[in-house]
Parts: structure tokens; C-alpha cells; sequence
């Protein structure tokens, strides 16, 4: 009889992150995990000292996922921080239940927006927001503040059902509350970001 396959902290991960994306973090026990797994919980609970490590490190994961999603350029638009915009929405529309788990789930631990955005991990982010030098520095946090609350707020919509996903409507009220931010006025339909 061939040895038992063993079962490694990244194939915990891997488990219990597709479980999250597919079921929910609800649904995130060691039972459920263990069963996903076909194996026992003891592994589980070799690799990590309890759920809570585990969710810990699939939340990581999911943070990690959500920033390489947004961040995933594609040069459907014209300008990134549109494009960022626009993707965040849609990772509410594609990704209802990790955008939960990140955003609904109390995992956030009471932070603040701007702890939030000082946290290093939203410097891929921020950076769009500077880059096209449209945006002063200083300027920059009051904007990404502002189009935060927008886009996590359509996407919030979305990751709860509760809307219908529209692109093209998206894109026309990001164009004009970033000119509206950046005091640029104007056409949002012959602006980009």
C-alpha cells in the first residue's frame, strides 16, 4: 500500500482559499477544509495552531489576489486609474464572495481608511493614482479617498447582489468624480482619468 500523500500548509491554502472563493468564508471550518482535502483535520491542524491562522492566512491571500486583480492592466482603457476604478467594481461583480470576505466579513479589525491606505500593500495602488502626474502627492490621498468610497460602494452593490453590473455607466461617473475631485470640469465623455 503506497504511503499517504502528505498534506502541506500550501495545499491548506490553496484549499481553503478556493473554498472561500467558491462558498464563502462562512463556510471556512476545519471539517469543511478537511473534507475538501480528503483527509483528516489532523494535518490541519499540524500545519497551523487553528482556524483562526488559517482564515488569518487565506485573508492574506485573498488581499493579495484582490491587489493583483485591480492592478492586472489590460489597456481596455485609456487611463489606469480608470482601468483600477472600473476593475475594482468588477472584482465586486466577479468575486462576490471574496470581496465579502475582505471587505464584510470584520477581518478588516477596525481600521481606518487611511491605515488602510498607509499599509504597504496599498502602495501598487496608490501609485496609479500618481503616476500620470495629472495629481499632485498631496492631492492624491483626497482623491483616492474620494473615488474609494465610489468604487467600493458600487462594488459593495454588486458583491451583495444587489444591482445589475454596467460598465459603460461606471466608467461616465468615475470620469466625472475624478474631474470634479481635480477641479478639471468639462465632458466626462471626451476626458479620461
Amino acid at each position: 500500500m503506497p504511503p499517504k500523500a502528505k498534506v502541506t500548509r500550501e495545499m491548506i491554502l490553496d484549499a481553503a482559499f478556493d473554498l472561500v472563493r467558491s462558498e464563502g468564508h462562512e463556510e471556512l471550518t476545519v471539517r469543511r477544509l478537511a473534507a475538501k482535502l480528503g483527509c483528516s483535520t489532523q494535518p490541519l491542524m499540524y500545519q497551523f495552531a487553528g482556524i483562526a491562522e488559517i482564515r488569518r492566512a487565506v485573508y492574506d491571500r485573498a488581499g493579495d489576489f484582490h491587489t493583483a486583480y485591480i492592478t492586472a492592466f489590460t489597456g481596455e482603457y485609456q487611463d489606469p486609474l480608470l482601468e483600477m476604478g472600473i476593475r475594482y467594481i468588477r472584482f465586486g461583480a466577479e468575486e462576490k464572495a471574496l470581496f465579502r470576505f475582505l471587505f464584510q466579513s470584520g477581518e478588516l479589525g477596525g481600521k481606518s481608511l487611511d491605515e488602510l491606505i498607509a499599509d504597504p500593500g496599498s502602495a501598487p495602488i496608490l501609485d496609479v493614482v500618481t503616476a500620470g502626474g495629472e495629481v499632485a502627492k498631496e492631492q492624491a490621498a483626497k482623491v483616492f479617498h474620494m473615488l474609494f468610497m465610489a468604487v467600493h460602494g458600487w462594488a459593495s452593490l454588486l458583491a451583495n447582489n444587489a444591482m445589475r453590473w454596467q460598465e459603460d455607466e461606471a466608467a461616465e461617473m468615475l470620469v466625472g468624480l475624478f474631474m470634479g475631485l481635480t477641479n478639471e470640469g468639462g465632458n466626462p465623455h471626451e476626458k479620461t482619468l
